[in-house]
């Protein structure tokens, strides 16, 4: 049977990984598949770089359109990222007749529902494994495996940088700044993190898994989003003496009220699997009605991982192209017709647990004081640690946690306790989830 053609978008590290994983894998690949898959056409701006990293064993080109236009190409996989001219190129390849691979998280999370829709009309398809927490398979697992289950939650360590600094502040007990510097020194961060520490990354990734999982359209936009820049080396201590450590996750879950989308520093219970996940590793934490909990971890970034994400991609394209489209797995799990346009929840409405920590004058009364407030708000006290003041000092720390309580409730209470004569500075509010 003739060899599936595949075009090439971008042959950077996840491209170049790609290209070698398949040309070392190609028997088995092929068996797999039931036929040939090969790259023939690769499109780079640097076409010297992209000649040597492909032994010049197939064609080059400097502008992307060649390769979609070809009319000798089944597959695209685009892997040139952001969301301009990737989405033009995908979007070119589809009306072309073409199959689309991608691990443009930032495409798909922002231009999905456009995307999977011209996909539907022209009867192709679109596979973006790669795009969500590198070489796990969770699309796959949310998609197909789990597909018995009515989804309850999900929470993911689904960025690699940032949990190798806040597993770095942890271990050394550094300030964010310090570590920043290190994991940028050591390749962990890019020169321009931003999309990682500020959790903008992990909310891409996030919001594809609730639209896979709930049956809703990509709607990023909706999504809380908030980062790791303000975490302090004290609280990850605080919180490790109360049993609990900091990870950023992502967090979407179903209730009665709507769907939560929200990426956050959060207090994990240090016995969970998840807490103990380490380093620039990747944990997704599921929990299906049937199923219970079930948890996918693995490299979530890197040239082969990732790489073996999109070659699976293009094995079921390969494997599929030739079924009914009616009866192809849809690109969000759901039929097209039965997409939800579930409420997503703001934040204010949101329900979990509290870490507070106050820096308070040392005298008599100050706890009944907050202590009244928390419960003027119906926020009840799960744990408190009060430190002893330093010799010669009149201040201390104080760190509650809370029982569940919504967002809402907790904000009026600390806007109270910050009025305190008593109280110094700001309060800090980190959200815990027990994730049971």
């Amino acid at each position: 049977m003739k060899s599936i053609k595949v075009g090439l978008l971008g042959i950077g590290t996840v491209g170049s990984g790609t290209f070698n994983v398949l040309k070392r894998n190609q028997q088995e690949i092929a068996a797999r598949a039931g036929r040939g898959i090969e790259i023939t056409m690769v499109a780079d701006l640097n076409t010297e770089r992209a000649k040597e990293l492909t032994n010049n064993e197939v064609e080059v080109v400097s502008d992307a359109n060649l390769v979609v236009n070809n009319p000798d190409i089944d597959i695209v996989i685009e892997l040139i990222g952001g969301y301009g001219i990737a989405k033009d190129l995908v979007l070119k390849a589809i009306a072309n007749g073409k199959h689309v691979v991608t691990a443009n998280k930032a495409l798909i999370a922002t231009h999905g529902n456009e995307i999977f829709k011209a996909a539907q009309e022209k009867n192709v398809m679109v596979a973006f494994e790669a795009a969500v927490a590198g070489g796990i398979p969770i699309i796959k697992a949310l998609r197909e495996g789990l597909t018995a289950n009515s989804i309850e939650w999900i929470a993911g360590i689904i960025n690699g940088t940032t949990n190798f600094i806040l597993s770095e502040m942890r271990d050394k007990g550094l300030d964010f700044d310090i570590v920043l510097k290190e994991a940028q020194r050591l390749g962990y961060a890019e020169a321009d993190p931003t999309f990682d520490i500020e959790g903008v990354d992990a909310a891409h990734k996030l919001t594809i898994m609730a639209s896979i999982a709930f049956g809703i359209p990509v709607q990023f936009d909706k999504a809380h989003v908030e980062g790791i820049t303000k975490l302090q080396a004290t609280d990850i201590r605080y919180a490790e003496q109360l049993g609990y450590r900091i990870k950023l996750l992502g967090i979407t879950k179903r209730t009665d009220a709507g769907i939560e989308l929200r990426v956050h520093p959060t207090l994990i219970p240090a016995s969970r699997l998840i807490a103990n996940v380490e380093g620039a590793m990747n944990a997704v934490l599921v929990r299906g009605d049937a199923v219970g909990e079930t948890l996918y971890y693995g490299k979530g970034a890197g040239a082969e991982p990732t790489a073996s994400a999109v070659i699976a991609d293009l094995v079921d394209i390969t494997r599929l192209a030739t079924a009914d489209p009616e009866h192809r797995v849809p690109h969000l799990a759901f039929q097209p017709d039965a997409m939800a346009d579930t409420k997503i929840l703001p934040m204010a409405e949101i329900t979990t647990s509290y870490y507070l920590r106050m820096h308070v004058t040392d005298q008599a009364g100050v706890l009944a004081d907050v202590t009244r407030i928390l419960a003027d708000s119906s926020i009840s006290i799960d744990a408190m640690l009060q430190k002893e003041p330093a010799d010669g000092e009149t201040q201390t720390d104080i760190i509650m946690l809370t029982h569940k309580t919504q967002e809402k409730n907790v904000e009026t209470a600390i806007a109270k306790i910050e009025n305190l004569a008593t109280v110094v500075g700001k309060v800090t509010k980190i959200r815990l989830e027990e994730l049971n």
